[in-house]
């Protein structure tokens, strides 16, 4: 597997997108429970019928991409919302970027760390290995990059986090990731209660960092990202589950901007397992 991504790395983005594309519809015409929890999760955020079609194929996409992103050469992108990073920076508070499961998450640290963290302020983000042998090399050799870190999702690596922003140095999560039993509270997402994780609220309160919301927009036919970035337009409360409140408000936002890249079948009122 690992010399065929290689293999589709070399491949125009594309191209990549469009056989991704056809795999978003793959799973989606294949798999009932997969279509089931697309469903109603569009039904829930009230997303229209034309932009919740065109969120299947994108879904695919996100897989299609990632053997150019991972392995190939960068793929060209451009930035909006580049100076409230710079600002950011200049407070030397840290930054806590927050993403949701929108467009590509990937090029988003990518451009940060290839605009910003190689002069010093890197960026570590936080993600759950993969359970596959042959996909979590590939995945360390692929975010392994200047200005760009990884940590796991275990106590050390939330104590790598804290550790980055006391330095002043940024951390990216997926605050619309469902966090392990006893790590998260209840919030309404979409008018649904959602288990919803603390870490991203914590980090930016125990730490003085400042939160910014962030998200790659995926152009068509391959012609590269945008990178959009904005502040987060409220004070976080200091009571958790107002905050998991004001967090999942926020990434609710950026979602209905672009509801057609949301993963729209990942199953975000699961209930949540101990680590």
């Amino acid at each position: 597997m690992t010399h065929l991504f290689r293999l589709l790395s070399h491949l125009p983005l594309w191209m990549l997108h469009g056989l991704g594309w056809l795999l978003g519809w793959l799973a989606f015409l294949a798999s009932p429970a997969y279509r089931l929890r697309f469903l109603e999760n569009v039904a829930l955020a009230g997303v229209a019928r034309g932009q919740w079609m065109a969120a299947v194929g994108q879904s695919g996409c996100l897989l299609g991409e990632l053997p150019r992103l991972w392995l190939g050469r960068p793929a060209s992108y451009r930035w909006e919302g580049a100076e409230h990073v710079q600002a950011a920076l200049d407070s030397r508070r840290g930054i806590v970027f927050l993403t949701p499961h929108l467009g590509c998450f990937e090029i988003a640290a990518q451009a940060y760390a290839a605009r910003f963290g190689v002069q010093g302020q890197p960026i570590t983000v936080l993600f759950r290995p993969p359970r596959k042998a042959w996909l979590r090399a590939v995945v360390a050799a692929s975010r392994q990059r200047p200005g760009l870190a990884t940590a796991p999702t275990t106590l050390a690596g939330v104590k790598q986090l804290i550790k980055a922003l006391k330095a002043g140095q940024c951390v990216g999560l997926l605050p619309d990731q469902v966090p392990p039993e006893g790590l998260g509270v209840w919030a309404p997402f979409f008018g649904k209660p959602a288990y919803t994780m603390t870490l991203s609220a914590r980090l930016a309160l125990q730490t003085g960092a400042t939160v910014l919301l962030a998200w790659g927009e995926r152009l068509s036919w391959g012609s590269g990202y945008v990178v959009h970035v904005a502040p987060l337009p409220v004070t976080l409360s200091s009571d958790m589950t107002q905050a998991a409140a004001q967090i999942n408000r926020a990434m609710e936002g950026l979602i209905l901007q672009k509801p057609q890249q949301y993963l729209w079948g990942y199953a975000r009122y699961k209930t949540s397992k101990a680590p």
